[in-house]
């Protein structure tokens, strides 16, 4: 009878192990209604509905994680634009519960856009800052997991075109200042009472030559109050900025920037350390993308040092809307290959006159041409302040990308890259890219067979469009392990639809995490650069604040491991200089690491 038992147990487990391995196959699985999330981003349907206008409306809205409670596990905050923001606790079981009502994370009937959880007083509880369209940004203090609007009383509120809010000490006094990135007046001044929103301007032209706005550093005066010093430290900008990565570029122990360009070159600030910021792009990167939105600093080829990604979605806009879809066999084709403008395809970049013409394109931008690229970019850190471009070697160079989110999805020791994509309606559909790293300096793109796309409910949204069919679209995403198994999941924020929640199938290989905790430097290490070494093999990483565009991804570190069994030893640089070594680490789990005095 025991024996008989023991059969009937191992059949049955047989059986559940197959029918798991057929419902979670390898790679990811979009499960969003199974964890709760019921979120939905709404868009505004006289601006992007049946009278389409180009404008950043149709950039859509970010979200962010943080753990709002302090209970370990991180939670997620989901951006509207016509609705309310939606902050959702994680319950540890794989499911997220909506608490925005209970804890004050609304803003009410604005236009939001960018967020970001910052403890920006330094007492442990990760506030938030949340940008808008016209309609003022909000500072929400976090009183022990309910937030406050102290936004006039810390003098951040700030009104006009705002994007991504990044947190960053860029003096190293301990704590965090305050960059908010800007765009330009592409609002007419009249207001749309039933949506609360300023009517948009109505296409590309008028777009690129409307007047700049300028991005914000607040320094964080260190008693819960911010003062205005862009003009002292020179980081006033070129207008158009959508986003910004944070890294010490030059390792001098001063956090650096750079700031990509909707219309125009990318800015490199180097930080003097007194400060003020200067622009070293030409003599460091040379050029930029021209239609840049998204950045990202990661190790891509692990050799030790930050490489810096940026992303080009109005190099590809060379399509028009073009509903009947005639372009889509070019677009196909073409996907993967950088043009000398942004007519990209469609011209004979050869012609007479070519270069003429695209010269007098940009000298009315006010642009030089001969510092611009059209396309992805991706920087390979050379050491020593040098760098190289890289993408179209490295496989990166995709088509109408947004955001970039970067991790080792599948924990093999090379972090990989996933780019939300497509423009939703009137145009086709485009899918999402999963660029899985190869461990060479290459990349491939694996979301179709990895469970990324196509969408599991199709690629057209349930309700048409002035009677047309509407393909779905994602613009923001960010990463983090949301079940703390050492599985780095991945959740978008979708245009004028619901969210992707990516669950991590992959199957379990070694890794390590480490969360930080700064006392002499910023509370949340922001900044801090760790470094693994496991035999002459070097892995770094970098705890973020905002960026990838409109998105927060976890502060938590994370170390995919891959068939290495223990790591020899763990180095950490805090922002203000210390450095800690951690001999022979524990794996497998999550490290707390609180910065030592000296």
């Amino acid at each position: 009878m025991k024996a008989g038992k023991i059969i009937i147990i191992i059949a049955s487990g047989v059986v559940a192990g197959c029918f798991l391995l057929t419902r979670h196959p390898s790679g990811f699985q979009e499960r969003a209604r199974e964890a709760g999330i019921a979120f939905r981003m709404h868009f505004l349907p006289k601006e992007q509905g049946e009278p389409f206008h180009i404008n950043l409306y149709d950039h859509g809205a970010g979200l962010a994680v943080g753990d709002y409670d302090n209970d370990g596990r991180e939670d997620i905050y989901f951006l509207d634009q016509r609705g309310s923001n939606a902050l959702y606790r994680n319950m540890g079981n794989g499911t997220f519960v909506d608490v925005t009502a209970a804890t004050g994370a609304s803003i009410g009937k604005h236009i939001s856009v960018g967020a970001t959880f910052a403890d920006y007083d330094n007492d442990g509880w990760p506030d938030l800052f949340i940008t808008t369209t016209r309609g003022g940004n909000f500072l929400l203090h976090n009183t022990g997991g309910k937030f406050t609007d102290v936004t006039a009383a810390a003098g951040v509120s700030g009104v006009g075109h705002f994007q991504t809010p990044v947190f960053f000490d860029y003096d190293n006094d301990g704590y965090l200042d305050l960059l908010v990135t800007n765009t330009g007046q592409w609002t007419t001044d009249v207001f749309d009472s039933t949506t609360g929103a300023y009517i948009g301007k109505p296409d590309l032209g008028t777009l690129m030559t409307t007047p700049k706005e300028f991005n914000v550093l607040y320094h964080n005066n260190g008693n819960g109050t911010f003062t205005d010093v862009t003009a002292r430290a020179g980081l006033r900008g070129r207008g158009w900025a959508g986003d910004v990565a944070v890294f010490d570029y030059d390792e001098d122990g001063f956090l650096d920037l750079f700031v990509p360009s909707m219309f125009g070159r990318g800015q490199l600030y180097h930080n003097s350390g007194h400060g003020t910021f200067t622009d070293v792009t030409a003599e460091t990167l040379g050029r930029t993308p021209y239609g840049a939105v998204g950045c990202k600093v990661f190790d891509y080829d692990g050799d030790g040092r930050l490489d810096l990604l940026v992303v080009d979605m109005h190099s590809d806009m060379w399509m028009g809307l073009d509903p009947e879809q005639r372009s889509l066999d070019l677009a196909r084709r073409t996907s993967h290959q950088r043009f000398l403008s942004p007519l990209g395809p469609t011209v004979q970049q050869d012609a007479p006159g070519f270069s003429a013409t695209v010269r007098q394109l940009f000298a009315q931008m006010g642009e030089d041409d001969t510092t611009l690229l059209f396309g992805n970019a991706l920087y390979h850190n050379l050491g020593g302040g040098k760098w190289q471009e890289t993408a179209l070697p490295a496989g990166l160079e995709t088509l109408w990308p947004w955001g970039i989110t970067t991790g080792d999805y599948d924990n093999d020791g090379h972090e990989d890259v996933f780019i939300t994509a497509g423009m939703g309606y009137p145009f086709y559909y485009w899918p999402n890219s999963l660029m899985m790293n190869q461990g060479d300096g290459k990349f491939v793109d694996r979301a179709t067979d990895l469970g990324i796309e196509p969408p599991p409910d199709g690629i057209y949204q349930h309700d048409p469009i002035a009677g047309h069919q509407a393909t779905r679209s994602s613009r923001s995403a960010v990463v983090a392990d949301f079940d703390g198994d050492g599985r780095l999941e991945i959740v978008t924020n979708n245009f004028n639809d619901r969210p992707y929640y990516f669950a991590n199938r992959f199957p379990r290989r070694n890794y390590v995490e480490l969360r930080l905790t700064g006392t002499v430097s910023n509370r949340d290490a922001v900044g801090a650069v760790v470094r693994l070494w496991v035999g002459k093999t070097v892995m770094v990483r970098q705890v973020n604040p905002a960026g990838g565009y409109l998105s927060h991804s976890s502060r938590t570190i994370h170390f995919g491991l891959g068939d290495h069994s223990s790591v020899d030893r763990i180095e950490i640089r805090w922002p203000r200089g210390i450095v800690q070594t951690l001999d022979h680490p524990a794996i497998n789990t999550l490290l707390q690491v609180r910065e030592p005095p000296h």
